[in-house]
């Protein structure tokens, strides 16, 4: 390692099997990260969101071309417009990792629209368009049933899954086996695959989350501590599960809360999409980076854990039926929160629509204008 960049950094020059992703397609965020050894990247619309307004003096002009571009297109037409676009963009940031490594690292994974969960067609058919904006695309659909049958298709058409809104054993094994549907029904057709990259997410900070609000509702108190692990003993079984059976899909960990769920997975065969202040966090920690996918969540933490009806509906490979994931309560959590982050986007691209810009006044420096700018964006945040 020619300059030490940190614990992340070291994780990926060290175990470049264990990929370290950026859960974002920031500009900043996406630069910082490929200096220290990122492979992928992450998007949705919340994160869109989240670089329109850390990026305006780039996006507010483009927000207001596409919206006289398209003089009859709506909010909801304009986001996924700009969606498309910033997704676009940012992947080819990843593009000379894509071609180093054939396929297998360097995808920008995107998120099809979350309104959608119900509907394997719409999901299908929106995963294919998202698949045409680069050659590097990863496409994001949730783990329901509805999705996971989505995913089954695209597959064998040729796109690349990385299924989300999943935070249990039985739905990552179920992900893993529509992709081996799809990947036999493309083989079967002489269709190449070699160059594919099916990734399963668990969300196990989310999966902690679940649990802590379950012992909230129910009363039942547990020791803290092996809360912490909840979703660290869920992903370590499904990675046990995988590694057996052997899945072309790999496994992604998701919304990290502790250090647990970047530090337990170092040396995995597997990937871990870490936001931009968990990245800064954990670069400048002083836990050791060391080989610990193998290490067994600590017996008496197991014992509390199983305690809980819905650990075992998260641990247990047979704990959900594709029919309940949809009643899972972090799906229901999660889902709800990713399709008001898209209202939010929307929301934000109508004030555009609504408030248009003023003309710029032309002695009006930078530093005066900012002002005006920033209250002009609350009005649009609040519509």
């Amino acid at each position: 390692m020619s300059e030490y960049l940190g614990k992340l950094h070291e994780t990926a020059i060290r175990f470049p099997d264990t990929d370290i992703w950026m859960d974002s397609c920031g500009e900043e965020e996406l630069n910082y990260g490929l200096e220290r050894g990122i492979v992928g990247a992450t998007s949705n619309p919340i994160i869109v969101g989240s670089v329109i307004k850390n990026e305006l003096a780039t996006w507010e002009p483009r927000i207001c071309a596409l919206t006289d571009e398209n003089p009859e297109a709506d909010e909801d037409e304009i986001a996924w417009k700009l969606i498309d676009e910033i997704g676009a963009l940012r992947s080819k940031k990843l593009l000379p990792i894509f071609r180093e490594f054939q396929g297998k690292k360097g995808r920008l994974s995107i998120q099809t629209n979350a309104k959608y969960y119900r509907n394997t067609g719409k999901m299908v058919k929106q995963a294919l368009h998202l698949n045409s904006l680069g050659e590097n695309m990863q496409i994001k659909m949730p783990a329901c049933e509805a999705g996971i049958a989505a995913m089954e298709e695209v597959t064998y058409q040729g796109v690349s899954i990385n299924a989300t809104v999943s935070f249990t054993v039985a739905q990552a094994v179920c992900v893993a086996e529509a992709v081996e549907r799809g990947l036999k029904r493309r083989k079967a057709e002489g269709l190449p695959v070699d160059q594919m990259a099916p990734i399963c997410t668990i969300m196990i900070g989310r999966t902690d989350d679940w649990m802590k609000e379950y012992i909230k509702k129910t009363g039942i108190v547990i020791e803290p501590e092996a809360l912490e692990w909840a979703g660290v003993a869920v992903m370590k079984e499904a990675y046990r599960i995988f590694r057996e059976r052997g899945y072309a899909t790999r496994l992604l960990t998701a919304a990290n809360r502790n250090q647990y769920h970047w530090s337990e997975f170092i040396g995995g065969d597997l990937a871990q999409t870490i936001n931009y202040s968990w990245h800064k966090r954990l670069n400048a920690c002083q836990v050791e980076v060391k080989d610990r996918i193998h290490d067994p969540v600590k017996e008496e933490y197991l014992q509390e854990l199983n305690r809980l009806e819905e650990f075992h509906k998260a641990f247990d490979e047979k704990g959900m039926r594709p029919c309940e994931f949809e009643t899972c309560g972090a799906f229901q959590a999660t889902l709800d929160t990713f399709i008001a982050g898209y209202d939010d986007l929307c929301r934000l691209i109508r004030g555009y629509m609504i408030y248009p810009l003023p003309a710029p006044e032309p002695s009006l420096t930078k530093a005066a204008a900012a002002p005006q700018a920033e209250a002009q964006l609350k009005t649009r945040q609040q519509i």
